[in-house]
């Protein structure tokens, strides 16, 4: 008996050889066949130009498959029968690249570009980079071109990276719509080219919100901040109306509590404040801003958390030094069913690092790729060596690292060990890790300091000389610490060492009084005075 497999490999062979003849008497002579059978004499048919035999035999196939569809939409086409082409592919239940581009092609062979342009728009991930030249040049082959196609090919082109390209194409539209302005705002942006964004964003006859909100983001994802909010004031001048979009842009940009709590206000009065990505902004910037209250407040508000909610809440609390309550937290995520992610995971573990419960910070490291399938990174286990260290476990913090993918020891987990071995006279071993911390890190100025710090610890002062001229060599340059206060809705920056600010002297003296207060109430054990000297 005839195996089909072993059949249908010889088909395929007769097909490279273009012998439809030893083909059609092989497939007659087969007892069973499958899908893979008709499609290949299908496919013989149609390379062999004998289109009526390749349609018989479609059309009396048992059970279709996209392959076979896909090779009949492609022989219409090239032999001009597009209607029935069309007929095929409205009748699939699954499309592939293959059906989609054949089709197309087909519309275009017979002088019909503007119906193949429809279906072109149509195509899932029509404008991917890999077919770019091809939407190029169905674009260049229109008779006439609308307002959809010209913005189709510049908000393609420019989701795709193809800034310059995009940028050729909205430069020779005849009429510019405001989605093909703000595909060319968003790419920019996007890119970093803020300056070139903006230029735009001013030059827009007619701006919606759509606009106002790539702009503010775009300042934001960069870095301008004040940019941003001093866009904002003018989009609150403006008829457009702000949402939720706008407000939780804003909000990473504010400095201060007050500026905070004033768009909090707004959010309320504009009814936005079930949005749940507002919110989570909102937790994570009182938070930021030393407002652990209000960031819980927001949180209770919120009906519909998800897991960036709960995760919020849990760095909140782990970075005001709630430990216990971020497990609290952990814990009512989970009896909601919600399921942490790696940076859930980042929270609950230096909560455990703050307060000290050592194993069970070990314990839920463990449970990360047994119970929630979460591979443990680079941050996690930089918390976990942390936890170690401050707990005394040095030589299990080397182990961890040791054992741990080389791929994930970056500076996060070397600096921990390195600080856990400053703290506990582990000497060589933190020589080791912050020789290679060095190596590693080339800009900052953070591994040096540590370092440094270790051999002062010890008396060390040649290896402390040697690493301030690395320093020195490689101009590198300490960032100094600084504080961030609002008194009266004004927002007051303290540079470690800096008596510029108008009221310094009433400031320090104002320290110097309530030091006591606070070393005694064990607020504050040691503070560095901006002339070097320590006060007790």
């Amino acid at each position: 008996m005839l195996d089909v497999r072993d059949c249908n490999s010889r088909l395929l062979s007769l097909g490279r050889l273009r012998d439809v003849t030893g083909a059609r008497q092989l497939f007659d002579r087969m007892p069973h066949r499958d899908v893979v059978t008709y499609t290949s004499m299908i496919s013989i048919y149609l390379k062999n130009g004998e289109i009526l035999e390749a349609e018989r035999l479609f059309w009396e196939m048992p059970e279709r498959n996209v392959i076979a569809e896909s090779a009949m939409i492609d022989g219409y086409a090239k032999a001009g029968r597009i209607g029935d082409a069309q007929m095929v592919f409205d009748c699939m239940p699954v499309r592939n690249v293959y059906s989609w581009t054949s089709l197309v092609s087909g519309y275009c062979r017979i002088g019909r570009v503007d119906e193949a342009w429809k279906i072109f728009e149509q195509m899932p991930g029509y404008l991917d980079s890999n077919r770019t030249s091809e939407a190029i040049e169905l674009f260049r082959l229109m008779p006439q071109r609308n307002m959809i196609s010209w913005t189709t090919m510049v908000t393609g082109l420019a989701q795709n990276g193809l800034i310059e390209r995009a940028r050729e194409f909205f430069d020779q539209m005849p009429g510019k719509d405001i989605a093909a302005w703000n595909a060319m705002i968003t790419a920019y942006v996007d890119k970093g080219f803020v300056a070139e964004a903006h230029e735009l964003f001013d030059r827009m006859p007619d701006k919606n919100v759509v606009s106002w909100n790539a702009m503010i983001n775009g300042y934001v994802k960069n870095d301008c901040q004040e940019e941003a909010m001093r866009l904002f004031r003018l989009m609150l001048l403006s008829p457009v109306k702000r949402n939720e979009t706008t407000l939780t842009s804003v909000l990473v940009a504010c400095k201060c509590i007050a500026e905070i709590m004033q768009l909090h206000a707004l959010a309320s009065s504009l009814g936005f404040e079930s949005d749940t990505s507002l919110t989570n902004a909102l937790v994570t910037m009182y938070s930021r801003s030393g407002d652990l209250a209000s960031a819980h407040l927001a949180f209770k508000g919120l009906v519909m958390k998800d897991v960036v909610s709960w995760t919020s809440m849990i760095l909140a609390c782990s970075n005001h030094g709630c430990g216990e309550y971020a497990l609290q937290i952990f814990a009512q995520m989970l009896r909601h069913g919600e399921k942490p992610d790696g940076i859930t995971f980042v929270g609950v573990l230096s909560a455990c690092s703050h307060i000290g419960l050592i194993e069970k910070g070990k314990t839920i490291f463990n449970s990360m790729s047994l119970a929630y399938n979460v591979e443990p990174k680079a941050e996690h286990y930089s918390c976990l060596v942390d936890l170690l260290g401050r707990g005394g476990h040095v030589e299990e913090a080397k182990t961890v690292v040791c054992k741990m993918p080389p791929s994930e020891c970056d500076e996060a987990v070397l600096g921990a060990l390195l600080g856990a071995c400053r703290v506990h006279n582990e000497i060589e071993v933190a020589r080791r890790v912050g020789e290679q911390l060095i190596r590693l890190e080339q800009s900052g100025s953070g591994s040096y300091v540590l370092l440094a710090n270790v051999y002062a610890s010890c008396g060390m002062w040649t290896d402390v000389g040697r690493v301030r001229k690395m320093m020195k060599e490689k101009k590198v340059k300490k960032v100094p610490g600084y504080s961030l206060i609002e008194v009266n809705m004004r927002c007051h920056l303290f540079y470690a060492g800096d008596q510029s600010h108008l009221h310094a002297k009433e400031i320090y003296e104002m320290l110097q009084l309530v030091l006591p207060q606070m070393k005694k109430m064990h607020v504050l054990p040691l503070l560095t005075r901006s002339n070097g000297t320590k006060t007790h």
